[in-house]
């Protein structure tokens, strides 16, 4: 199978072109900044996705027969401080991506986010109305909207909660964050009253490939982990993973209100064989960053569980 995916290099993208590619099937990757190291079955393509009709030659040549939308602005952040990019990259781009597999014949897999919730009647089945109370929130659920109105036979959207893993930077999952502020003498503020389903980003991979061999599958679908946690709790539980005490290093706040997005993913688990992740599962998974391995080992006086290496 012949697949493009955008977004190649952020954590959820270089998960699922390394998982594809081991899988067989034949990547067409789209970096932005960051590069791929050469990969068995993948060709990387630069292309500036923050600029219309960028990535309309390189479908038209390939013609794929999937379509993996893993780009976004995906920090409600980085979405309040540029509006501009975050409606390009998260809401214009889908629906371009989407009229592109349509005209290609080609399925397409679009990344949505539980945010377009408001995080007030958990858990959330696909079929509930979504209010999101965040810029973020919005700009994925006008893309959800556009993309199924182009081709809703042929198109899988699928929300997701808090994704972690090991990132092809070291620097963009919720572990490498952690463990570079800790290194650096932060004590971090984490929430206790915001929940979330945390799943792993290779496992999400594994999904994503096999949704690609589901040509019937269409629709919106939740997919998140196992455990329903705030982030002040997996905080807690990645320092003790990595041998830390957590008293040290993370302080418990209270965001301005309490927000339970949790998801439920029965209509998607019926449909599958790959299960929603524990966060035990996640936590064997993490890799210490090859350049703090050496403060990790002074102050627990151990080597660390696994280094990352590419």
């Amino acid at each position: 199978m012949k697949i493009v995916c955008t977004g190649a290099t952020g954590l959820i993208g270089f998960n699922f072109v390394k998982a594809a590619a081991e899988a067989g099937h034949s990547v067409v990757a789209v970096c932005g900044k960051n590069k791929l190291e050469p990969i068995k079955n993948v060709e990387c393509h630069s292309i500036d996705l923050s600029k219309p009709d960028g990535i309309q030659r390189l479908v038209l040549d390939v013609f794929p027969d999937m379509i993996v939308n893993c780009a976004a602005v995906a920090s409600p952040v980085d979405v309040d401080a540029n509006p501009e990019l975050a409606n390009r990259l998260n809401t214009e781009l889908a629906e371009e991506l989407a009229q592109l597999a349509y005209h290609v014949g080609a399925r397409f897999i679009h990344l949505s986010t539980d945010m377009v919730f408001d995080g007030t009647a958990a858990p959330y089945v696909n079929t509930d109305m979504p209010m999101p109370c965040t810029l973020y929130g919005t700009t994925k659920l006008l893309a959800e909207k556009k993309v199924l109105k182009i081709s809703a036979p042929t198109t899988v959207v699928l929300r997701l909660s808090h994704v972690s893993g090991n990132s092809l930077t070291t620097r963009r999952s919720l572990h490498e964050k952690l463990l570079r502020a800790w290194a650096s003498g932060e004590k971090v503020k984490c929430k206790t009253n915001e929940i979330k389903c945390p799943l792993s980003a290779s496992i999400l991979a594994d999904l994503l490939v096999e949704i690609c061999l589901r040509p019937k599958l269409s629709g919106i679908y939740h997919y998140a982990g196992a455990e329903a946690l705030s982030r002040y709790e997996m905080a807690r539980r990645i320092a003790v993973h990595f041998g830390l005490n957590p008293d040290e290093y993370i302080e418990a706040i209270e965001g301005e209100r309490e927000m339970n997005l949790q998801l439920d993913c029965g209509a998607l688990l019926t449909r599958v064989k790959t299960p929603s992740p524990t966060f035990s599962e996640l936590l064997e998974e993490m890799k210490v960053p090859a350049d703090i391995e050496d403060w990790l080992k002074e102050k627990t006086g151990r080597l660390p569980i696994k280094r990352f290496k590419l």
